[in-house]
């Protein structure tokens, strides 16, 4: 999706800075945006993951109107099989990094009176999630985090909205190893594109939060009034 919400940034107008891992691959997207769209574009090859990846990168880009948190990976296992590393790595992508790149990036929107911060959460945020249990909770601290934010900013013209999608098309299910589970084998996966448009449109609209389809609004509305038992069990068998 972070790919997604670049076009259509640079479709507006934006000058961007791209953050990845992979520097081939973000070279040639940066030149692609660059040509297509006339925009500045910088491509910074980085493991948010790591400690002091947000200040690394807020040393180099000091200012910054619209914040997109987009990156984060899962797991998907049992939580005592799950190597130590890989569990510090997803909470420190998922909840500190995004975190930080809030607490570096606020002040000076909020000094300028203008900012917009879109934060990629997931309805695994309204649940708990057994087998993912890490992901799910991660999510559902940036769910909370984004809201709380949001409210503190009211009226400064610094806006925070979340993003909650359900299984959308794109690497996360490899890379967290939840191919063939039903929650991406048999259910509705939804297109990345239109999921970055509803996550994008929300945020220049200001909105708090934006669950995209209807599939997905079902979910949010059955994690408030489901028994919790009930739909704990019904978690781990899109999962398991």
């Amino acid at each position: 999706m972070g790919l997604e919400f670049a076009k259509l940034l640079a479709a507006d107008r934006h000058d961007l800075v791209l953050i990845a891992r992979s520097g081939d691959k973000l070279d040639a997207i940066a030149s692609d945006l660059r040509e297509r769209y006339g925009v500045n574009v910088d491509a910074l090859v980085l493991d948010l993951s790591k400690p002091g990846a947000a200040a690394t990168v807020f040393a180099r880009i000091p200012e910054c109107g619209v914040l997109i948190n987009n990156a984060g990976f899962a797991t998907n296992g049992r939580f005592e099989e799950i190597p130590e590393e890989r569990i510090r790595d997803e909470i420190s992508l998922d909840v500190l990094t995004l975190t930080e790149f809030a607490r570096a990036y606020v002040p000076g929107m909020r000094a300028r009176g203008s900012g917009r911060i879109l934060n990629v959460a997931s309805t695994a945020g309204m649940l708990p999630g057994p087998f993912m249990a890490v992901y799910y909770a991660c999510k559902a601290y940036v769910l909370s985090f984004s809201q709380a934010l949001a409210e503190e900013l009211r009226g400064t013209g610094v806006t925070v909205t979340c993003l909650a999608p359900g299984a959308t098309a794109t690497g996360f299910a490899e890379r967290a190893s939840a191919r063939r589970t039903l929650l991406f084998s048999m259910l509705p996966v939804a297109d990345a594109s239109r999921v970055a448009r509803a996550g994008y449109d929300a945020m220049m609209r200001g909105r708090d939060l934006v669950i995209p389809g209807f599939g997905n609004k079902l979910v949010a509305l059955a994690a408030r009034l489901t028994p919790r038992r009930l739909l704990i069990w019904f978690s781990r068998k899109t999962i398991e």
